[in-house]
């Protein structure tokens, strides 16, 4: 199954599908890859979180694969409205498995050419 890897470098977000899942299967957050996975040559990736096929989070602080429902305050896949308002909500662990369609990363190392050049995201905007 496909699923899409969402890389940011400061200002700018870029969307890459991605067919080949196994090669991430096991990365936790907060670990970094190489970007040749993903076709980004010279790049050096950190995974900041990501959601499964149904939505949810994934959250740092819950281990392994599983799907939880946990008691919130805010932060990572609640945002309270006032202060001390607590919910139950379910989140993602924070290891990547087949279930997880999206994984949200940053750039901790560049390359010698631009995001941009590499995927071709220039030619789609002048068309």
């Amino acid at each position: 199954m496909a699923f899409k890897v969402v890389v940011s470098q400061g200002a700018e977000t870029h969307q890459i599908e991605v067919d080949e899942t196994k090669a991430f299967n096991g990365l936790t957050i907060g670990e970094e890859f190489d970007g040749g996975l993903v076709g980004l040559d010279g790049y050096t990736l950190k995974v900041t979180g990501g959601s499964d096929k149904n939505g949810f989070t994934m959250k740092k602080d819950v281990t392994g694969t599983r799907r939880i429902k946990s008691l919130l305050t805010g932060g990572i896949g609640y945002h309270p409205k006032a202060d001390g308002v607590k919910r139950r909500k379910t989140v993602r662990g924070n290891t990547i498995a087949e279930d997880i369609v999206q994984i949200n990363t940053v750039v901790t190392q560049a390359g010698n050419k631009s995001i941009a050049d590499i995927i071709g995201a220039g030619e789609e905007e002048e068309e």
